[in-house]
């Protein structure tokens, strides 16, 4: 009884409660339209029509075009205004407007020490291509001084990122999408108490929703009364908004300019098996240390200003030397609703069609769109070893049915799918030929490719690409793989689930 009382006191509760009741006081108003079944045919067949004639002719993946399709047609009246609501108001003027600033920013933050695309174009010139989209668009630039170091475990990741707080002379940004006081965050809010009574300067952005039952109420006022400097990024409110869609899904931690951190790994027990949530939590995570790590920086900064509505930036105060050893190059970049362009996905594909030999993806979710698909069939059956590893034991069963939808398709074209048997894998990487690998937030669903903001660092000949590619065998060596015959023992009502999840699988 403590429990539900408290659930029913939670912002997650009363914000849902308050929305529901926005829907159904719409439905109510369309639901009465019924009672003249002429005026309800005729007003939801013009509505059908006009509406998918606007879906038809917006530069919309056909995957969001589809359900939207399908909602509009069996449900005129109630599947038009959701249309209406949260597909069409991305374009409204003040998100256009908010968005823009932030392009803006990201245009002006583009800097490097060198550029040295030209030498990795006459090395491998199909690389440098992707480097080179990734410079223009997402404006990241690809640095050649720098380190990198790869975490097959968020225990490993953990111990590191203690050592490197407790170093920490000027500066520390932190960004994540999940927080919680534990044995994790608790041990880091250690050091910070330390770090703001030495005079460091001390930044923590935190998603909303992310947090929204990990955290007890008024806790940005509690940390800012220890001296942290609190963002809370998109705060939940009770209203009809396609903007509460957008989610800072990114994990960055940045060190003075010289050290910075990212990876599938947010501040919580569970990602560092403190406690138990679907069996064993497989997760990673990367280092970087060097030049790599001014744009971890201009990314964390950028987001910071966009999430308080400030536009002046002064990168140069928080910028860092430090030489390192060579280590390949890094190109950290960053993705977002902001963006035009699909900048993880178009990655990721990228990588997929460089590939000749091996193509290795850790992923917790697997919900393609058209691209995907085809860009993962084609490599399997131009030859290219694929294969993928996905959880066993799911955190979320319709997600979890949704992945395993997309299966079949892929294993006729040849893809190895294997799912990782203690538990839940929520590592996020892909590495090509053994020579590049990108590691970072990016999932490969809708969500962190579409409504996400997301970072990830592409790192090409680096030390960090074997040390990816052999994480991810010793991962498969303790995963069971999928076959088509074991796909036709689960019978037609969860193929037909599955058929029904998957049209909707761009909402999710």
């Amino acid at each position: 009884m403590r429990r539900f009382l408290k659930f029913i006191q939670s912002k997650i509760f009363i914000t849902a409660v308050l929305v529901l009741i926005q829907l159904l006081v719409l439905f109510y108003f369309l639901i009465s339209l019924t009672n003249n079944f002429v005026w309800y045919y005729v007003i939801g067949l013009i509505l059908s029509v006009i509406t998918v004639l606007d879906i038809s002719s917006e530069p919309m993946n056909p995957s969001f075009k589809l359900t939207w399709i399908i909602a509009a047609m069996l449900f005129p009246l109630c599947g038009v205004p959701l249309y209406l609501i949260f597909a069409k108001s991305k374009q409204s003027y003040r998100i256009g407007k908010r968005f823009k600033s932030y392009k803006q920013m990201m245009r002006n933050a583009m800097r490097s020490t060198s550029d040295p695309l030209p030498e990795i174009e006459k090395d491998d010139p199909e690389t440098a291509r992707q480097m080179k989209y990734l410079q223009k668009y997402a404006y990241a630039p690809v640095y050649c001084n720098t380190e990198t170091k790869y975490f097959p475990s968020g225990e490993e990741f953990y111990s590191d990122i203690l050592r490197a707080l407790t170093k920490a002379e000027k500066f520390i940004f932190m960004e994540y999408f999940i927080i919680e006081p534990g044995k994790m965050f608790d041990g880091i809010l250690d050091i910070l108490k330390k770090k703001i009574s030495e005079g460091i300067e001390v930044r923590l952005m935190y998603d909303d929703l992310g947090t929204i039952q990990k955290l007890p109420k008024g806790y940005d006022r509690y940390l800012e009364s220890l001296g942290i400097r609190v963002s809370v990024f998109n705060r939940v409110s009770p209203s009809l908004d396609t903007f509460l869609n957008y989610r800072d899904h990114r994990k960055i931690l940045v060190i003075d300019g010289r050290v910075a951190f990212t990876g599938g790994i947010n501040l919580a027990d569970e990602y560092i098996n403190a406690v138990e949530r679907f069996g064993h939590w497989k997760d990673s995570g990367i280092m970087i240390k060097g030049d790599g790590v001014i744009k971890m920086t201009e990314t964390f900064l950028q987001l910071w200003h966009f999430s308080r509505g400030e536009s002046k930036i002064d990168y140069a105060e928080y910028s860092s030397d430090l030489l390192c050893e060579p280590d390949g190059y890094v190109q950290p970049f960053a993705d977002g609703p902001s963006t035009d362009e699909l900048i993880c996905e178009l990655a990721y594909i990228g990588l997929i069609n460089c590939a000749t030999k091996t193509l290795y993806v850790t992923t917790p979710y697997l919900i393609l769109d058209n691209e995907m698909t085809t860009a993962l069939r084609h490599a399997a059956m131009s030859g290219v070893d694929v294969r993928i590893i996905t959880p066993s034991i799911p955190d979320k069963k319709m997600v979890f049915a949704v992945t395993r939808s997309n299966y079949r398709e892929l294993l006729n074209a040849g893809v190895r799918i294997f799912e990782y048997t203690p538990g839940f894998i929520h590592a996020k990487s892909v590495t090509a030929d053994s020579k590049v690998c990108i590691v970072g937030t990016a999932n490969f669903d809708f969500r962190s490719f579409y409504l996400h903001f997301e970072n990830c660092i592409l790192a090409y000949k680096s030390k960090c690409v074997a040390q990816v590619e052999e994480d991810f065998l010793e991962t498969q060596s303790k995963s069971k793989e999928i076959t088509i015959e074991q796909l036709n023992k689960r019978g037609p009502v969860y193929a037909f689930v599955q058929a029904v999840l998957k049209i909707f699988s761009p909402l999710m």
